[in-house]
């Protein structure tokens, strides 16, 4: 712990709730550049509508990442945003370097919002098992806009 608040969480607790945050801390800032990637390489008709979709979802996925950081710092802990780190704890798909046409952007970063969204959803659960109603919400609220950012994605893969 970097200090000690008088937030009525056992050490144990925050030690738990902080280990469930910086999983997900981690996972989103891979999915954070996962975003630019898209927004930068994005080629083809609907160029200009992807780019700019991809660097919306980017926005609100960088809110993520304060949410989660700034909740581990609130608990006591320090917030692991190294890009090291981030590397070498990720759960997400790697990017395919390879993407360039529009679709091939949206199934990407679908598959990796998807798998985020999933894994948030677990961390809700595992949250509330722990005891820490708080960090749970925050999950909640991370999930909720997850699906949502995941819906704008894949009504560009449905088919007319």
């Amino acid at each position: 712990m970097s200090y000690t608040s008088r937030i009525d969480l056992s050490d144990h607790v925050r030690k738990q709730a902080c280990g469930l945050l910086q999983a997900r801390l981690s996972d989103a800032l891979d999915l954070e550049a996962q975003a630019k990637q898209a927004h930068w390489n994005v080629k083809g008709p609907h160029f200009l509508q992807l780019h700019q979709l991809f660097d919306a979802v980017h926005d609100e996925i960088e809110q993520f990442v304060d949410l989660l950081a700034e909740r581990i710092t609130t608990l006591g802990h320090v917030a692991d945003g190294r890009v090291t780190t981030t590397a070498a704890a990720t759960t997400l798909y790697g990017y395919p370097l390879e993407a360039t046409g529009g679709e091939a952007h949206l199934k990407a970063l679908a598959a990796s919002l998807g798998a985020f969204g999933k894994a948030v959803r677990e961390a809700i659960d595992q949250a509330g098992v722990i005891g820490d109603a708080d960090t749970a919400d925050l999950f909640t609220q991370v999930s909720r806009e997850t699906d949502k950012q995941l819906w704008f994605l894949e009504a560009h893969l449905q088919a007319h």
